[in-house]
């Protein structure tokens, strides 16, 4: 009796067999075949030139179907490798999602021109600037319905590809308009609508991305792939505010800032038209469409969400991670004003502020893809707690002109901390992402990471809402920003309060990132 053992990855037990002879029988992650033959036989028996050939074998297969064997494949990013080739398929969603998460970041270009515009152009209260950019935010709240419809309704032969395509073509329609309607940057009801038109096909394009992501990571057992979206989005936002910054100083033409973001988002829509749907994940074509109505497939993917939602493991950090933005006052429309038109600082000065922050950013993301994903996640949320609470007193610095005794210019001080606290913010998220896509459960991928993005933006929302209502209360108004610091004293005492119930957080990872 020879036996010889080739590992491979089958789930399922399969056996096949000709006659008494020669079997081969698969169990777990090895074939062994077995022949009743003398071995040093063998090779007389069977040349290289004839080779044995199975006649009628007979195949028995367990519950679940083996899967396809796949020799000399190596993961990386988005795509596999086999033999030094890249497959057609995940070419094409490194390219769609890569591209797409760089244009997410992007939009710092056109939103620092938007803000620099409603400052000066239009002379706004820092108040009613502040009001704009959170109602602007409001479609993001709606991300749970368009997950919803994208887990459970197909158009246009598909369910992730051409919601990301409606929701480009939105943005293009509404940085359109503002670059080439002058009624659109010039009245403040119709600006603010194309903001919320741009923010709705935002949310729905975010919504079909992380969806996609979450989906290809759990198929092809690839954790983490939220992190290298957060790559490219930093990256996209290095270049946004960093360019915008040099545009704005040497033109201070907004709608031209405008118009070059909506050619990018062109360029987006076209690469999202020319994808095909499967990705290597699913075919529209062989697959069954369900045949209820659309209420009713709402209806029974809302259910599968509340199911998911309503675990514990998923519950309380959401809580936690939703109130530890929701307690603290944004004062961002006071800072923005105070930094503009009391310490005249350049908008590429802002600008490249803005670019400290995304280099940051990008360096934290690939730090914790190295090093800090072994960090238990209740540790890391902590950490990163109390670092986002004491990084607002740099801001405390800046008004209080601490910085000038010790010899540090506005323009140096503003460029190396000013965007620290808005970087920890967004850092912080990133633990989670990984985590609440680990625990997705199939086809729910886009209502729960939708559900997470569009609860962190609500929580958003009102925290920037508490911060205009402080900045009310106290007496922040343009040209008056004595109780400024009062107000940055406030805000630091907040960021201490989510640590209280820290508890809520799970000491380890998702199972997807164990493994």
């Amino acid at each position: 009796m020879v036996a010889s053992i080739m590992d491979v990855s089958i789930k399922a037990p399969l056996v096949v067999s000709t006659d008494n002879t020669f079997k081969v029988h698969i169990s777990g992650s090895k074939i062994y075949c077995s022949q009743r033959k003398n071995p040093e036989n063998m090779m007389k028996e069977f040349p290289k030139p004839n080779r044995a050939q199975l006649l009628n074998p007979t195949i028995r297969l367990g519950e679940e179907p083996a899967p396809l064997i796949r020799n000399s494949m190596k993961k990386s990013f988005f795509f596999e490798r086999k033999n030094g080739f890249l497959k057609l398929q995940d070419n094409a969603m490194a390219a769609l999602c890569g591209f797409g998460y760089y244009v997410d970041g992007l939009r710092g270009f056109p939103w620092l021109a938007l803000n620099y515009h409603m400052s000066h152009n239009l002379c706004m209260h820092p108040s009613t600037l502040q009001l704009i950019q959170n109602s602007g935010n409001l479609p993001m709240v709606a991300k749970p319905l368009y997950g919803i419809l994208s887990d459970a309704v197909y158009f246009g032969g598909g369910r992730r590809i051409p919601y990301i395509s409606v929701g480009v073509f939105l943005q293009v329609l509404s940085w359109g308009s503002l670059a080439l309607i002058p009624i659109a940057s010039e009245d403040r009801t119709v600006l603010l609508g194309c903001v919320l038109m741009s923010n709705l096909g935002a949310s729905i394009s975010e919504v079909a991305k992380d969806a996609l992501t979450a989906e290809y990571g759990q198929k092809n057992k690839i954790p983490g792939l939220q992190s290298y979206a957060f790559m490219a989005s930093a990256i996209g936002g290095i270049l946004g505010n960093l360019v915008g910054g040099l545009f704005l100083l040497k033109t201070q033409q907004t709608k031209s800032m405008f118009l070059i973001f909506a050619v990018i988002l062109t360029l987006l829509l076209t690469l999202s038209l020319r994808t095909e749907e499967s990705l290597g994940l699913y075919s529209p074509q062989n697959h069954v469409l369900p045949r209820e109505s659309i209420p009713k497939m709402v209806m029974k993917q809302f259910s599968n969400l509340l199911i998911a939602i309503g675990e514990e493991g998923i519950s309380l950090p959401l809580i936690w991670i939703v109130s530890s933005i929701l307690v603290i006052p944004v004062l961002s429309g006071s800072l923005f004003c105070y930094q503009t038109q009391c310490l005249n600082l350049d908008p590429f000065i802002i600008g490249l502020s803005k670019v400290t922050g995304q280099m940051l950013l990008f360096s934290f993301t690939i730090l914790y893809n190295l090093f800090w994903k072994p960090i238990p996640l209740r540790k890391l949320a902590h950490m990163l707690q109390l670092l986002y609470a004491f990084s607002l007193l740099l801001d405390l610095l800046l008004v209080k002109q601490i910085n000038v005794r010790f010899g540090i210019p506005n323009e140096v001080f503003a460029l190396c901390f000013s965007g620290l606290a808005e970087t920890i913010a967004q850092f912080k998220l990133l633990p989670f992402h990984v985590y609440f896509a680990s625990l997705a459960p199939p086809g729910c991928e886009a209502s729960l990471m939708s559900f997470l993005a569009s609860t962190l933006c609500l929580s958003s929302i009102l925290s920037g809402f508490l911060g205009v209502a402080l900045a009310s209360f106290l007496g922040i108004t343009y040209g008056d920003y004595s109780k400024l610091p009062f107000g940055i004293a406030v805000q630091f005492i907040a960021a201490l309060l989510p640590i209280l119930w820290i508890n809520y957080v799970p000491e380890s990872l998702g199972m997807t990132e164990k493994a």
